[in-house]
């Protein structure tokens, strides 16, 4: 026990207790002091955002990449409902993360700030806990950590103003993570999935975002049932160095690896809750057997329902099927023997050709997939461009990608990408944004990259368009002009906020970017014009 601490103090020291030595956020009345002695009195580093839903989105790229809670800040009222949309999204990438908001003083209903916020996290998915005396600072900071980490989403800290003044004991308090999962319980369901597999002669297997610890039990058991290896969009990257992987699975696949998956006749699903770009809407699920393994039972059945299921661990699942696919001296299925794999991953290579003033953009992805840093971390934000970046671009592993999108919002990208660079202070992170989304979203936080001295390095695909939405009104031959945009010069702002920008217009342009990116001394954005009529729809 130390001696009386103020609440804000207490605070303090209970989030550095967890770990945690990065903390996101703004200051306001409400937690200033908290987050002056996080940094004073226990070494911390704060990273001040410019927004406070960018303070949320910088923590949730933190956790990812880093691999332990990510921590923000905000002050009361307007701060933290500034926070809702990135909340949203934290909420449906399942980041585990502890939000610290303030709140204005219980005795004063009227205060001009004062709102409702358990009522507001509530319709965000994010979870919620009130520190509910100055005498249980401890416990309720332990609490909050906890369920971040057990529920694998954002869990909002409410902390009366009025408290932080108060003095209090404390004792440094942290709660046991009991994640570590149990075998695979015997019996009809897992007979039934076995003799599936067993019995099926064309097997695939599909690992999700709740697989990526698992790699190598599935490449052993995929191995033995000579079986191609597929993810989904979240596990983009975990079979990188194998000879069948044919990389994503569903509307993202390339032709060759969308008609073999045509050809399986059954899919083994690890930690994938199967969304419906992932099936294709069901398409690519019809007349096959699916196997769905997933820790969480609700992620079960959710897209389709699966002809078996084991709530388990996906890699001990596979270690399970293996050992009784041994014991029964099962035949390898032969699926992989005549697959041709230089094509499996293989999409239709761009033409190279584009207006005048305009580089072509799937040929200039295709440059860039070989320029850009091989251990690269790839962020990308939302909008018509994306598709074609997650097909092309690779990430050496799964936790080296981020998808903004979990919302379907544009305008995040940025301020994850901050959060990815903090997290891996020594490896380059890429940003793909668009036009639109860079607008909403990514100035305001471009001159926390260069005030931070990050490793960042932009890639804005500007179309000067509103894509996904000007794309429709010309498939119904309709004036797409209100979905454009003369945009000011993005290369211009880049270089006026601190950083380096260039425009790309041409193919020189494009090779001039790529040699710059060589001396590169802090974040660089590299400004890609594109025809409109140029960039391909989305693949979903």
């Amino acid at each position: 026990m130390t001696p009386n601490l103020y609440v804000y103090q207490a605070i303090a020291r209970a989030i550095r207790d967890h770990g945690t030595t990065k903390l996101f956020g703004l200051m306001g009345d409400a937690n200033l002091f908290m987050v002056d002695s996080f940094v004073r009195d226990c070494g911390g580093d704060f990273i001040p955002a410019a927004h406070e839903g960018s303070s949320v989105l910088m923590a949730a790229a933190y956790a990812h990449i880093a691999g332990h809670v990510g921590v923000a800040t905000v002050t009361h009222g307007p701060a933290l409902t500034n926070c809702a949309t990135a909340l949203t999204e934290a909420a449906r990438a399942h980041a585990p993360l502890v939000l610290l908001a303030g709140d204005t003083p219980a005795d004063n209903p009227r205060h001009l700030q004062s709102t409702d916020q358990r009522e507001f996290v509530k319709v965000t998915g994010a979870g919620f806990v009130q520190l509910r005396t100055y005498a249980t600072v401890a416990e309720d900071v332990a609490k909050a950590f906890y369920q971040a980490q057990v529920e694998r989403r954002p869990i909002v800290l409410n902390m009366p103003v009025d408290f932080m003044w108060q003095e209090t004991e404390y004792t440094a308090q942290v709660l046991d993570v009991f994640s570590t999962p149990g075998g695979v319980a015997e019996g009809e369901t897992l007979d039934n999935a076995i003799g599936m597999i067993a019995s099926a002669r064309r097997p695939l297997i599909l690992a999700g975002g709740g697989a990526i610890h698992a790699h190598d039990q599935l490449v052993k058991l995929a191995d033995r049932l000579e079986a191609p290896l597929a993810t989904t969009l979240r596990a983009k990257g975990l079979f990188n160095d194998h000879p069948y992987n044919i990389d994503i699975f569903g509307t993202l696949s390339t032709p060759a690896a969308y008609e073999l998956i045509g050809q399986s006749d059954c899919i083994v699903c690890f930690g994938t809750a199967l969304h419906d770009f992932t099936t294709d809407r069901g398409k690519l699920m019809k007349d096959k057997r699916i196997i769905q393994i997933d820790t969480d039972p609700t992620a079960i059945g959710g897209g389709l329902h699966p002809d078996a299921a084991l709530v388990a661990d996906a890699a001990l699942a596979a270690e399970t099927i293996l050992y009784w696919l041994n014991e029964a001296e099962i035949p390898p299925s032969g699926f992989t023997r005549d697959l041709e794999n230089a094509t499996l991953t293989r999409h239709i290579d761009g033409s190279g050709k584009a207006a005048d003033g305009f580089v072509n953009y799937v040929a200039t992805l295709e440059r860039l997939e070989e320029a850009l840093p091989k251990d690269r971390v790839v962020v990308t934000d939302g909008g018509r461009f994306m598709t074609e970046v997650w097909c092309r671009v690779s990430v050496p592993d799964p936790q080296s990608f981020l998808g903004t999108v979990n919302f379907g919002a544009i305008g995040l990208g940025l301020q994850e990408a901050v959060g990815a660079a903090v997290a891996a202070p020594d490896r380059p992170v890429v940003l793909f944004s668009g036009d639109g989304g860079f607008m909403m979203g990514g100035i305001n936080e471009f001159n926390t990259a260069v005030r931070l001295g990050l490793d960042l390095i932009i890639i804005i695909a500007n179309d000067s368009a509103y894509g996904a939405e000007h794309i429709q009104f010309v498939d119904r031959k309709m004036d797409p002009s209100l979905t454009e945009f003369s945009w000011p010069s993005f290369a211009d702002i880049a270089k006026s906020l601190g950083g380096e920008g260039m425009e790309v217009r041409t193919n020189e342009q494009l090779e001039a970017a790529m040699q710059a990116l060589e001396t590169r001394s802090g974040p660089i954005l590299i400004e890609l014009r594109l025809d409109p009529a140029d960039v391909p729809p989305m693949r979903i």
